[in-house]
């Protein structure tokens, strides 16, 4: 069955219309499709444009179409596209009433609609998510604030830090592409049923109405805009992409701090897996598929840039392919945070370890400049003073916590007793009071307001 045919005198041929065939992706937009077509009959009944009588038995039976759908009884023949599939089952069921069913519509506004519809439940599917996931890290947060490890720039050894206070920056970052999403729920929250192929129709629809029906805050003020935008997908996709990246760099700090060179933690047997040749290893397959994975999202998004850079106005059967790079986009960020969601909460901290690496490589050493920036001595001098200690350090092989008083006062009368205690990791997790910073003060405060936002 084509919508089209009746124009033609040659059926089309069987290879262009394997070619063109778009049912197996777009089904996925069925109960959404359906959805529009009911909201969009109970508006031709409105406007007297059909009978009553007419759109209750055509919504009845499209209602039956869905509930089918929904429990995989329904029979997908060789239709063109998921508007094609359901006209025509619908036109089995009762007859020549419903061709009625496209009235003052085209397929054009039909699955701009359908994808603005399907995009605008994943987005409240991946916000609630980010949501569970950001629960998980703060419950992990707040069962190891005492834990301290190494900070890191450059992936070298910078300052000692705690790890709740490492974990709440993943919650600043998730919370950051939870209110991309929601902002992004505004502009793809906006109907284009009723633009018809692009020029809307000379028909007495309601587009408030239909709108109104099905949860739209606003509709789209120009028909050409209505049919050839897809400017929401890449809005979406990009805030899924960030989002990954995010999920990403995650993955890559579990992937290094699970070998035996950093030690700092070991991922639950059940998340994990081995070696078909090497029977010592223990592989981190759930943050590395993660990571691969980002890069295909990157893929598929820079895919839709590539597939709407050169349209002119308004539809193009291009915009056919929208639709399978976007559902993978989705489709990856949801199971990446649902798996994430199990994994994290078993991973083994070796506490010691941490704490062990955060006292080595002189990590402290900014603790001392502070000292003597306190002794009235200037930051550029005190740099210099306790740089020379490190380098009495390395030569000597030795760490900064274990210096003396007498060792110290080498290099400045200014060091007192005192200064010793500052050289260790508690008390310089401890002293970084400054907002936002590293104490157990802060991390405790943050924590409760993290406990307040995400209940």
């Amino acid at each position: 069955m084509k919508l089209w045919d009746s124009r033609f005198k040659k059926k089309l041929d069987k290879e262009v219309e394997k070619f063109t065939f778009s049912l197996s992706v777009d089904k996925q937009l069925a109960r959404y499709d359906i959805s529009g077509s009911i909201a969009h009959i109970k508006m031709l009944a409105k406007t007297k444009i059909i009978k009553e009588k007419e759109a209750g038995r055509i919504i009845k039976n499209l209602e039956e179409i869905k509930e089918e759908i929904g429990e995989e009884k329904f029979i997908f023949k060789n239709d063109e596209d998921i508007h094609t599939a359901i006209e025509r089952s619908l036109t089995e069921r009762i007859g020549t009433l419903a061709e009625k069913l496209h009235t003052g519509r085209s397929r054009n506004d039909q699955i701009a609609l359908d994808e603005r519809l399907y995009t605008k439940e994943k987005i409240k599917e991946v916000v609630s998510q980010i949501t569970e996931f950001q629960k998980v890290i703060l419950a992990l947060a707040k069962r190891h604030q005492k834990v301290i490890m190494p900070g890191y720039t450059h992936l070298q050894h910078s300052q000692p830090v705690l790890f709740a206070h490492h974990l709440l920056a993943y919650l600043e970052m998730l919370e950051r592409d939870k209110n991309r999403l929601k902002d992004s729920y505004a502009r793809v929250n906006v109907s284009p049923l009723g633009a018809g192929a692009g020029v809307g129709t000379s028909l007495p629809i309601d587009r408030k109405f239909t709108a109104k029906i099905l949860g739209f805050e606003k509709i789209a003020e120009n028909s050409i805009d209505a049919v050839g935008d897809r400017d929401f997908l890449l809005e979406v996709g990009s805030a899924g992409s960030i989002l990954m990246m995010h999920l990403s760099r995650l993955s890559e700090e579990i992937i290094l701090w699970a070998t035996e060179e950093f030690g700092f933690l070991e991922i639950d047997d059940s998340f994990a897996t081995g070696s078909s040749l090497m029977p010592n290893k223990k592989n981190p397959d759930v943050p590395e598929l993660i990571r691969g994975k980002t890069a295909r999202i990157y893929g598929e998004l820079f895919g839709l840039f590539s597939l709407m850079k050169n349209l002119p106005l308004s539809y193009n059967r291009d915009m056919q392919e929208d639709k399978k790079g976007f559902f993978e986009i989705m489709e990856i960020v949801g199971s990446a945070l649902a798996i994430y969601t199990k994994f994290l909460p078993k991973v083994s901290l070796n506490q010691e370890r941490m704490k062990e690496m955060a006292e080595r490589g002189g990590t402290t050493a900014t603790d001392l400049v502070e000292y003597l920036v306190e002794k009235d001595i200037p930051f550029r001098e005190a740099h210099r003073i306790v740089g020379k200690i490190i380098r009495d350090l390395k030569d000597s092989k030795r760490i900064l916590k274990n210096l003396t008083l007498t060792e110290l006062k080498k290099f400045s009368d200014e060091f007192k007793k005192d200064a010793l205690e500052r050289v260790k990791a508690e008390s310089s997790v401890k002293n970084k009071t400054s907002f936002g910073g590293t104490s157990p003060k802060q991390v405790n405060q943050r924590i409760k307001n993290w406990e307040k936002r995400l209940k």
